[in-house]
């Protein structure tokens, strides 16, 4: 029974482990060109603007991802790829806000910030550190999947 147990054990091990190759070289698949992709954080305060359904315009050039995502409000006024506490130091570099127009299925229309962040790979979280207007860093975990190239998504 325990030699059974074990062996299944195994097996779910390695299902496991091969499901994370596919999904590493589906990423180091990727081609250069420009896709949707989902953008998801750790935070319901920190979030894709609810008109775009999680989603944001993916840029593959020469192996180096950088996503565009249009934030809920103009509340977040700088991002940074990596932790608060690096963030903090002299020297960090910023990523500077867009402005963006959001048209929403009423009709209406609004602005919000948008942030392009560098993307070190597909289906993985990575950290992203904010600041909002009232000057206060926070860590947060977000993560970029689903790539679809944009002649498709549309």
């Amino acid at each position: 029974m325990k030699r059974a147990l074990a062996i299944l054990l195994c097996a779910l091990l390695a299902l496991g482990c091969l499901s994370a190759l596919a999904e590493a070289s589906e990423a180091a698949a990727l081609e250069d060109g420009v896709y949707t992709a989902t953008f998801t954080t750790d935070s319901s305060m920190f979030h894709v603007n609810e008109a775009l359904e999680d989603k944001g315009t993916l840029t593959v050039q020469d192996g180096q991802m950088t996503i565009h995502v249009t934030l809920a409000s103009k509340s977040i006024v700088n991002l940074f790829p990596g932790l608060a506490e690096d963030a903090k130091k002299e020297g960090a570099t910023l990523l500077e806000p867009t402005v963006d127009a959001v048209d929403y299925p009423d009709g209406t229309t609004d602005e919000a910030f948008g942030f392009d962040v560098p993307v070190p790979a597909i289906g993985e979280e990575f950290d992203l550190a904010l600041i909002g207007k009232k000057g206060k860093w926070y860590d947060h975990k977000v993560m970029v999947s689903d790539p679809v190239p944009v002649e498709e998504a549309q």
